[in-house]
């Protein structure tokens, strides 16, 4: 069984999207639902671990509240993809691959659009993955849950997760898989560069932090980063 893991702070948009599509679901799932609307969590990562402390699957799947399983079957199926992975760590819908290239057949936006124009049809490893929804298999994040100290606030746990259990010998994967994602996923805010620089300290000897919204190097301090990223882009 999968359980779905969701913190949200706006119910209308829960019930038309995510909760909405699960009622189609045509297999068996746990639902944990995690309330946000107060602000009692200050961030991803509190959140959905404390949400993991109520699930009981063998694969916590933890989605924003604007998912759209487009597909009746996507925890069936899901599921039985998962089954065939070898040392699986994390399993991601968007990521990059190790070229660099962000690689997806989800769709997003509120007239959806494809994430990316390179599709996959078979599962491929990641080197980085986007946050709108991401598995974990129960007995490796129960011992290894979201770092909730370098990720204090709502970005780049995902990728942090990545690199963290490549660390400790697991791998890193991209499926194949149609849902919708109502969010463009670009919130990018002054907290997710707030989080970077946490991230070059923690992997400095990596050399590169790959995100969906840009690589960055670890040795080199984010605001100059930005400067040249902010340079090239005129």
């Amino acid at each position: 069984m999968m359980s779905i893991i969701c913190v949200y702070n706006n119910k209308d948009i829960l019930d038309e999207y995510l909760i909405k599509s699960l009622n189609e679901q045509t297999e068996d799932f746990e639902l944990i639902l995690v309330d946000n609307r107060n602000n009692r969590f200050n961030s991803a990562s509190s959140a959905l671990n404390y949400g993991a402390e109520e699930a009981h699957g063998d694969y916590f799947v933890f989605a924003h509240q604007d998912i759209n399983f487009s597909d009746k079957n996507w925890v069936k199926d899901t599921f039985n993809q998962l089954k065939l992975l070898d040392n699986v760590g994390i399993v991601g819908v968007a990521g990059k691959t190790v070229d660099s290239i962000v690689r997806s057949n989800i769709k997003q936006g509120l007239d959806p659009v494809d994430v990316s124009p390179f599709k996959i049809d078979e599962a491929v490893c990641a080197s980085t993955l986007d946050e709108c929804l991401f598995i974990i298999p129960r007995e490796v994040f129960n011992k290894y849950p979201l770092d909730e100290d370098t990720c204090d606030d709502w970005h780049l746990y995902a990728v942090d997760y990545v690199y963290n259990i490549k660390n400790n010998g697991f791998e890193a994967y991209i499926i194949p898989t149609n849902l919708e994602h109502r969010s463009k996923g670009a919130s990018m805010n002054e907290n997710y560069y707030s989080t970077l620089p946490k991230l070059q300290k923690k992997y400095l000897k990596r050399g590169l932090i790959r995100t969906c919204m840009g690589d960055w190097f670890t040795f080199i301090p984010i605001p100059i980063q930005r400067l040249v990223k902010r340079f090239k882009n005129y």
